[in-house]
């Protein structure tokens, strides 16, 4: 008999990405072939998303292209669109199995159990998630996905959010926040440099509540982060994105004594305006988010920092807008991702008075996506001056700094190699000439 076979599609965020890669694992390890999404498949798992409406809608796109050019197929709708739709909705739309983020990690589970029930159609369909055996923990146990062959992995340490920001829907697909161990999270990082990783990429929901979940534990962000790199093989640790707040004195001067951290930072911005952040829910200033970012910068050397921004939140009048614009073109980050506001039923802010027209917001967008172009050569022309740097080769000889700029060397160098020497100039937009010692 051949193998069953399964097509998988991502949607979404870090830690989507590291739960598609560990039910990939999981699928083929119980005997299913993992095939391209546009291949014929028995199964098609869609790992869908709900953070904005076009998500939403791309979550359905995906699962109604597998239903349509495959209806014979069994089709999953797995992740948090099922959670913030319902399984009833998604069902209701001809999908045949929802699997919400919970369940992700019984999936395995899920679709044996759904072809022992279809072997007599007369049987329901139950997921009948480990029928024989009590869960793994209370905290679901995953594996991290490569990126750039056997470089660089995801770690997924933490799960959930309780800030509920007033436009964020991902608080009610993900739950409350939740940990694993760093016992746990260490022994699955030397598990995966004795697999040749040497770059670990720390990633959860809300990565700055690492721990808070356990206090009794005492553990938290910073214990994670020595543990990781007290592992011999943990060359370079980079964290996922950061709660301002999170950015203390003691915790910027704690995180440059630790050797592998990798002076890349992505802090959540969303507004450089004091009356947005405030109608956001967000519990920081302008003010006190500028002096995280100064914390940095006085602790590292020219590091990448990076940020997220909504445009176009409700009531955002034209000054308020401008103070955003302002706040990042004296900031200077080296990369800003923008969005335009995206209103989520069941959120506070659908129900905020002032909603933007698609248009505004699309030229508020415009405006900061300029700004945002400018301010990324800026930070690449600081490393042309030929400054000696250490890169990580992921292939076809291109790899990473520290700072993750993106490099290819002159010279032919293998994979997962860390190299020293020198940008001596620029190659694109996106890409540095690197010439090793």
């Amino acid at each position: 008999m051949s193998k069953k076979t399964v097509a998988m599609h991502n949607l979404g965020c870090k830690v989507n990405a590291y739960e598609m890669e560990h039910i990939a694992d999981s699928l083929q390890e119980s005997g299913y072939k993992i095939v391209p999404f546009e291949d014929k498949a028995d199964f098609y798992i869609v790992n869908t998303c709900s953070v904005t409406n076009i998500a939403d809608r791309k979550s359905r796109q995906m699962l109604h292209r597998a239903k349509k050019e495959n209806p014979d197929a069994v089709v999953i709708a797995a992740g948090c669109y099922v959670n913030t739709r319902g399984e009833d909705n998604v069902l209701a739309d001809g999908i045949d199995i929802v699997v919400p983020n919970e369940e992700k990690k019984n999936m395995v589970d899920i679709i044996r159990s759904w072809e022992r029930s279809h072997q007599n159609e007369d049987l329901p369909f139950e997921a009948d998630p480990y029928p024989d055996e009590a869960p793994v923990s209370a905290y679901e146990r995953d594996h991290a996905p490569a990126e750039g062959g056997y470089t660089r992995s995801f770690l997924k340490v933490q799960d959930g959010c309780n800030m509920f920001c007033s436009y964020c829907i991902i608080p009610y697909a993900r739950g409350r926040i939740k940990s694993r161990t760093i016992a746990d999270v260490t022994e699955e990082v030397r598990s995966l440099i004795s697999k040749g990783y040497h770059e670990f990429v720390v990633t959860g929901i809300h990565l700055s509540s690492f721990g808070k979940d356990r206090p009794d534990d005492h553990e938290d962000l910073m214990d994670l982060l020595r543990a990781i790199d007290a592992i011999p093989g943990a060359d370079r640790i980079r964290m996922g994105s950061l709660e301002p707040r999170i950015i203390t004195d003691e915790f910027a001067a704690s995180l440059a004594e630790i050797p592998s951290i990798c002076p890349q930072f992505h802090l959540s911005l969303q507004s450089g305006c004091d009356s947005v952040l405030k109608r956001m829910n967000r519990h920081y200033t302008a003010q006190e988010f500028l002096d995280g970012v100064e914390r940095l910068r006085k602790v590292f050397k020219d590091p990448a920092i990076t940020t997220d921004v909504i445009v176009g939140f409700p009531g955002e009048t034209p000054e308020e807008f401008e103070e955003t614009h302002n706040f990042l073109k004296n900031i200077s980050f080296y990369e800003t991702h923008i969005f335009p506001y995206s209103r989520r039923k069941g959120t506070p802010a659908d129900r905020m008075s002032g909603q933007l027209s698609r248009a505004e917001k699309h030229d508020r967008l415009v405006i900061l996506s300029d700004l945002n172009v400018k301010n990324k050569t800026a930070f690449q022309n600081i490393w042309t001056d030929g400054r000696t740097v250490e890169v990580l080769i992921e292939d076809n000889n291109e790899g990473y700094t520290r700072e993750y700029v993106r490099v290819r060397s002159v010279a032919a160098l293998p994979s997962g190699t860390i190299v020293r020497g020198r940008i001596t100039g620029r190659i694109d937009a996106d890409t540095m000439e690197f010439t090793p010692e």
